[in-house]
């Protein structure tokens, strides 16, 4: 990953290959956000911002020559929109333009940013946005697979996310910021580890190759064990809902447990992720356009297995369990039918209507599992329903559950800069999912769908203090980047998971 240190450099001085500048908009055209340049620069280069095409609105990066009172190659103008009626800016905002410029940046080995660092937030939210769009992925890609018969116009045209980023700010010695920089790190890693996942093809990712990537991820990680469960010993231990969605494909289900236990912990906390690592719809067959996104729909499981990992480096005084419900979900000769009758693990059954209604069948599973353990509060986490993109796109998750802990996780959420909405789970609609030969039924009607899918998994936690997280629109992005947003995997929902154990650690 992209290293990062702190700096008190003038970045006129600064010797890097770019210099990023943040832009606003004002009532006049556009400011050059910057305290530390010089005036006449800061006069010539709003003069040009016209010319340039430049405006200051969010999102937007230009990159131009620097010119000869700069020590560097190449300035890039981030905008930061219009500022607050108390002349700042908003720690999203500068999230997103150090990750809207840094994503511009891949293929450089060095660049400096000097937007707005003065205080420990907005150090966090510069590092942290400058890391997240430092992302690139190259698995696959042929010259990135480099052997010594690479050729000097591969090496040449390979693009790695910018090697080195100095954050130009006066606290740079600062104890507090230098803490405030280290977890942006860890933060930026784990969501960069989510991406990842989420990323890697479904013929190489599959819940025993999941199950090894969850053990590789724990190794050397302090107070983090791992327990696999495996097709066999799922079936023998009455997990239903896992081997019922697995049963189609040739490569069995997992149930992998990553458990963070520190020595003295003050709380207990279970994250539930779905892991369908490639969604068919199984005999509920999806249509075939748009159906390689599927290897998406394990977004959920790669969000709890990062945050444990990253709750573990941030040595949180929390007991954390994440349970990865995997499965791959094909229309093989031994698939789940609709009509068949599944039993969960606990004993409470469901009736299988739409077999592509999967995801809320394993983490029933996880979620009795999880609240046989023992803990204080769980959260699940799922690409669960397209009616959530129906309600909300592509950019805002959906959260419900008890009251008390669906607030908490709307106010880490918004604490962290991801969207999320909060959504009723509304009684009336518990006759969608009601079964006429089981305990309840998968799938109900068209209308209200998200909510129906979360009345489903409340059958399984009861009055458990719990929340549902919905992120089936914004963990794949199947356009262009955005912020410090990439296109494929985007990590979402690690930050609020981190956001939310922090916050309850703090509060203990």
């Amino acid at each position: 990953m992209t290293s990062v240190t702190l700096s008190s450099k003038n970045p006129t001085a600064v010797k890097a290959e770019a210099l990023v500048v943040a832009t606003a908009q004002t009532s006049d055209g556009v400011a050059i956000v910057s305290d530390q340049l010089p005036t006449d620069l800061l006069t010539q280069l709003e003069s040009l911002a016209p010319q340039l095409g430049v405006t200051g609105a969010r999102d937007e990066v230009r990159k131009i020559p620097a010119g000869p009172k700069l020590a560097v190659d190449i300035l890039v103008l981030t905008g930061l929109g219009e500022r607050a009626e108390d002349g700042t800016f908003a720690t999203e905002t500068l999230r997103r333009a150090a990750g809207a410029a840094t994503r511009e940046l891949a293929g450089l080995k060095s660049a400096a940013i000097a937007l707005p660092a003065s205080d420990d937030d907005e150090i966090t939210a510069v590092t942290e946005g400058a890391l997240l769009g430092a992302y690139v992925f190259n698995q696959y890609r042929s010259a990135d697979r480099s052997t010594a018969k690479d050729s000097a116009k591969e090496a040449k045209n390979r693009k790695d996310p910018v090697a080195t980023i100095e954050i130009l700010t006066p606290l740079h010695k600062n104890a507090k910021a230098k803490v405030a920089a280290e977890r942006a790190q860890v933060v930026a890693a784990a969501v960069h580890a989510a991406r990842d996942l989420v990323n890697t093809a479904p013929n190489e990712l599959y819940p025993a190759t999941f199950a090894d990537a969850a053990k590789t991820a724990a190794k050397d990680v302090r107070h983090v064990k791992v327990t696999v469960l495996d097709d066999k010993q799922l079936a023998s231990g009455g997990y239903g809902g896992l081997t019922a969605v697995g049963q189609g494909s040739t490569r069995g289900p997992r149930l992998v447990k990553v458990a963070y236990t520190p020595a003295k912990p003050n709380g207990k906390v279970a994250l539930v992720g779905k892991g369908i690592t490639f969604d068919s719809g199984g005999i509920s067959i999806k249509p075939a356009a748009g159906m390689e996104a599927m290897k998406s729909d394990m977004a959920g499981a790669a969000a709890v297995l990062s945050t444990v990992v990253a709750a573990a480096k941030l040595n949180l005084p929390l007991a954390i369990t994440g349970y990865l419900c995997l499965a791959e979900n094909m229309p093989g000769g031994n698939a789940q039918r609709p009509a068949d009758v599944v039993t969960i693990y606990g004993g409470k059954t469901v009736e299988v209507l739409n077999t592509d209604a999967e995801g809320r069948v394993v983490m029933a599973d996880g979620l009795v599992s999880a609240i046989e353990d023992g803990h204080d509060v769980v959260l699940d986490i799922a690409t669960l329903t397209g009616a959530q993109v129906v309600a909300l796109g592509t950019r805002t998750s959906a959260v419900m559950g008890t009251d008390a802990v669906r607030d908490e996780v709307k106010a880490a959420a918004d604490a962290t800069g991801e969207l999320f909405w909060p959504m009723p789970l509304p009684e009336e609609l518990k006759t969608n999912i009601k079964s006429k030969v089981a305990d309840v039924a998968n799938s109900g009607p068209r209308w209200g769908g998200m909510l129906n899918a979360g009345l489903f998994l409340q059958t399984f936690v009861g009055d458990h203090p719990w929340a549902h997280l919905d992120i089936a629109g914004p963990a794949f992005n199947d356009g262009g980047g955005h912020g410090y947003t990439p296109g494929g995997g985007t990590g979402v929902g690690v930050r609020t998971l981190l956001g939310f154990l922090e916050g309850r650690a703090a509060a203990e």
